[in-house]
């Protein structure tokens, strides 16, 4: 089975967590076909405020001026993409690190003027994945898109992943996250929920922020055809194959046919 799995940036920041969730994954190579995307949202934030530069988020997206952009290719792209590389080889996994840019990946147009140099995935060309993943190795795959006019942009974690599912032909997508799931009005984590749940949550103010970006993303996978989108607790042990095993962990996003 093809499978997808993004990791939140928070989750990779320390050694521990991120050497552990690397043997998670090379286990999980054993069986089945793996491309990893990551994040790193904190690290990027740490990175900007030491040099005096202030986040600014619009709908749980960063915008990114050319001295951010900087930062993004820097801190994504290069440190933390190349820890998780270095935890994967270290776990017996066989791991290239790249990014969206790298033999054109993954294609992106301008977002929003308004959001700077951030990026909308217009589509990934599965024969880079299909090369790597043939020859034995894990894509390691840091946000970062490029178009075919040189110009590169800072493209949402969550959007990339699922970009990179449809164009490898994941049938599951796996957001491993520092939350425990998602939860609705009342604080209570949802088991399930189906596109129709996720655009309920969004308009009543719910789901708002990161979460918010989120639930589009898995939205859009389950439209372009991945099965199952499950949003995941990544801090808890072993969470890869319990939730493959299909232990009630985390959220999972449905299409509306197969709701029980």
């Amino acid at each position: 089975m093809r499978i997808l799995i993004k990791l939140g940036g928070t989750l990779l920041d320390s050694d521990d967590s991120r050497r552990r969730l690397a043997r998670e994954i090379a286990a999980l190579c054993r069986a089945h076909s793996v491309v990893a995307v990551h994040g790193g949202g904190k690290q990027m934030t740490r990175f900007l405020s030491e040099r005096g530069v202030e986040s600014r988020f619009v709908e749980g997206l960063r915008v990114t001026t050319p001295e951010v952009l900087d930062a993004v290719l820097k801190v994504l792209a290069g440190t933390v993409n190349k820890q998780l590389v270095s935890a994967l080889i270290e776990a017996g996994a066989h791991a290239v690190g790249i990014s969206g840019i790298d033999g054109c990946l993954t294609e992106a147009e301008t977002l929003r003027p308004d959001l700077g140099a951030v990026g909308r995935p217009m589509r990934t060309n599965p024969a880079v994945l299909n090369a790597l993943g043939e020859a034995g190795f894990i894509p390691v795959v840091a946000c970062v898109a490029g178009d075919r006019q040189g110009r590169m942009f800072n493209v949402n974690a969550d959007q990339m992943a699922v970009s990179c599912a449809a164009g490898f032909g994941a049938k599951r997508l796996l957001f491993l996250t520092d939350v425990e799931g998602v939860r609705g009005a009342d604080g209570a984590v949802l088991g399930s929920l189906t596109a129709g749940d996720c655009i309920r949550l969004i308009r009543d103010g719910t789901a708002t922020g990161g979460m918010q970006a989120k639930l589009n993303a898995a939205v859009q996978a389950l439209e372009q055809g991945v099965d199952e989108v499950v949003i995941l607790p990544g801090y808890e042990l072993e969470i890869l194959g319990r939730a493959l095993r299909g232990e009630p962990l985390g959220t999972r996003l449905i299409p509306e046919e197969v709701r029980p």
